[in-house]
């Protein structure tokens, strides 16, 4: 029976990933979302920039 929490956790992981990617692409449709934009952030936080910023550490 452990294989049906497999079955439901895999399929509930593949229909988040599908509604985010359906979610993505509708902002950047319409307009409300730019790829520049989101690239900066992205690499904002990959470096970890913006968790600094908020604190007020940018200079240290």
């Amino acid at each position: 029976m452990w294989y049906f929490t497999w079955m439901l956790g895999l399929g509930f992981a593949v229909a988040v990933a599908i509604i985010s990617a359906i979610y993505l692409e509708t902002n950047y449709a319409f307009g409300h979302r730019d790829e520049e934009t989101t690239r900066r952030r992205f690499e904002r936080a990959r470096v970890g920039e913006g968790a600094r910023e908020e604190v007020g550490l940018e200079g240290r």
